[in-house]
């Protein structure tokens, strides 16, 4: 349900309205997949009008960036504690990857679709934190794998998203698709099933990744 604002003029009140703007985003992507919200859809479910949310988030686009960074900020905290506690990194990257649907959905829209209208400062903003992040996370998958290098685990890390975003897309399709494969259940093949093909992608690239240093 939206709810109309009065002018937010505190800083407190604008954070209030920021958070506002995401969570709706975030609602309407849940229920309808991130490529279907309109800035318009976003601004009726929170109570503003277009020209408002512009005053936090230049377009579309950037609204779905910023929530992009906060989905890999709560991914990499599971993925960290889970491998400190001893977990298996296949199990780790493909169980916490699976969980994370929104995740997986604005991974696969990030390079095709949401960098396509954004601010050079927001997407240099997203940039940076994913650089961090992997960065961060390469250095703990070292700990746990000794067998690797450093710049190896970041590649495991970013290339297991950079999968499951394609991957996503492929194992949700659309309604047409859908009902192709009930039609012709040959053609399913193209619709890989999400955590175990995941786990296996992981595992390959672990044991590839030292197997191909120069």
């Amino acid at each position: 349900m939206s709810q109309r604002f009065l002018r937010a003029r505190r800083p407190e009140h604008k954070q209030e309205r920021r958070e506002a703007i995401l969570a709706a985003a975030r609602a309407l992507a849940a229920e309808s997949g991130v490529r279907n919200v309109t800035l318009g859809g976003i601004a009726e479910a929170v109570g503003l009008a277009k020209s408002n949310v512009a005053r936090y988030f230049g377009t579309r686009e950037e609204i779905y960036l910023a929530l992009t960074a906060e989905c890999w900020q709560d991914w990499a905290d599971e993925v960290r504690q889970r491998l400190e506690a001893g977990d298996d990194p296949v199990d780790v990257l493909a169980e916490t990857l699976s969980a994370r649907t929104l995740f997986c959905d604005l991974l696969g829209q990030m390079t095709t679709n949401l960098e396509h209208n954004v601010a050079v400062a927001a997407a240099a903003d997203l940039k940076g934190a994913i650089l961090e992040i992997l960065t961060g996370l390469g250095a703990t998958i070292v700990r746990v794998r000794p067998d690797l290098t450093e710049s190896e685990a970041f590649e495991l890390a970013a290339a297991s998203t950079a999968f499951a975003g394609v991957l996503y897309q492929s194992a949700n399709p659309p309604p047409a698709i859908v009902e192709v494969y009930k039609q012709f259940p040959e053609l399913g093949f193209a619709c890989l099933p999400f955590q175990p093909t995941m786990k296996r992608v992981v595992s390959v690239l672990l044991a590839g990744l030292p197997a191909t240093r120069d």
